[in-house]
This record gives C-alpha cells, structure tokens and sequence, in this order.
C-alpha cells in the first residue's frame, strides 16, 4: 500500500512519538482539529501492520469517551470482557467514557481510523498494560 493510501483521504500524518510508549509498532498521527481553537479533538491515526495501542481508558465525569471512524485498511477494536471486533473502511465505534478498550490494525494490513474525542468534563486518559502477543495472535 502507498504511503498516500496508507492514512486514506487524510494522510498518514507524522510518527506518533508522543505516544510511542503506548503502543506495539509504529503508528503515525495527523491533527485535523486545532485543539486551540475548538473542544472537538479530531485526529487521523494510522497503524502499521500488527500495530496496537494498549489497553487505555477513557475516564470522564460527565460526557466524553471517543468515536472512532475507521477510513482504510483492517483492524481491530476490543473492549475488556468482549470479543474483538474487526474494523473496515466506514465501520464507526463509539466507546462510551470509563470503558478499558484497544485498537489497532490487523496483522498483515495497515489501518487507520479518525479519532474523535469527545469533550466531557473531568477526562483524562489512563493507559494500562500492552495487548501481549498472545491475546492478539488469538485473533485469528
């Protein structure tokens, strides 16, 4: 897959290395919202092949949690306690505040997904342990 098509329409963006630590593999991260002119965070994510992000909570006292709208590749979505979803171009997930989730693309494919935050009072994000490659393998 190109580079271009790799983060679909709104491109791959740069190497997420804010975040580097919470996640297995290589994503990358392109900003479509200003965060300094709007509460409504918007952001293209992008996930090599067999990379995820750890588990992580979304913690909020009122409103927030996240949207997640998937836009090229395959991947995966996963709260605790469920079966992993498989995520396409067009699929949406909405994962309501204080709910232990992760997401990533699927082993052999690049994935990426608009991720949307959504503005609440009192949220924070509570990243926890790596999906190890056991539970991930088992996907298949």
């Amino acid at each position: 897959m190109s580079e271009e098509k790799r983060g679909g329409v709104f491109g791959i963006g740069e190497p997420n290395v804010a975040f580097a630590k919470y996640f297995i593999g290589n994503s990358y991260l392109n900003p479509l919202t200003d965060s300094s002119k709007t509460s409504l965070v918007i952001a293209n994510v992008t996930f090599e092949p067999g990379c995820r992000n750890n588990w992580h909570i979304h913690q909020a006292e009122k409103g927030g949690g996240q949207v997640l709208i998937c836009v090229a590749g395959e991947g995966w979505y996963q709260e605790e306690g469920k079966e992993a979803r498989r995520l396409r171009p067009g699929d949406v997930v909405s994962i309501p505040p204080n709910v232990k989730h992760w997401h990533g693309a699927s082993a052999d494919q690049w994935f990426s997904h608009l991720a949307v935050e959504v503005p609440g009072e009192e949220t924070s994000t509570t990243w926890c342990e790596t999906v190890s490659d056991e539970e991930y393998n088992s996907l298949w």
